[in-house]
């Protein structure tokens, strides 16, 4: 899981707005149902890609993404990476480290006054 900026050029692209003018987007009610269903709350989406020779891809569905709190388990450990990843890129491996210590000691990181906070996220 990784994100990449989404840079003006990108999207200045003509491809882009052809792509976007080829796509179908339709409601699954079944999907709309679980994500109102305060037992659930599920975010499903799918996607499927077909082709103009008439072949298609196989459907993919996600009920629950990563992010979504009942797979908590296993979105902390890819936040915490994918953390570590932003904050080198932004700050350096040092600083990154740092950082990342930081939030793995909660104790610490509570106690810790907001303005001492704020000043670490400083470069």
């Amino acid at each position: 899981m990784a994100a990449r900026p989404h840079h003006e050029m990108t999207a200045a692209d003509p491809r882009i707005d052809v792509l976007r003018a080829r796509m179908v987007v339709t409601e699954d009610k079944q999907y709309s149902r679980d994500y109102l269903d305060p037992e659930k709350r599920s975010i499903a989406n799918a996607v499927q890609v077909f082709f103009q020779d008439g072949t298609a891809t196989e459907k993919i569905a996600v009920d629950y993404p990563i992010g979504h709190r009942r797979r908590r388990a296993e979105g902390i450990p890819i936040l915490r990476q994918k953390a570590g990843s932003a904050f080198a890129v932004h700050y350096g491996q040092a600083k990154a480290a740092q950082l990342m210590a930081l939030f793995a000691d909660r104790a610490k990181l509570e106690a810790m006054p907001v303005h001492m906070l704020s000043a670490a996220f400083i470069r």
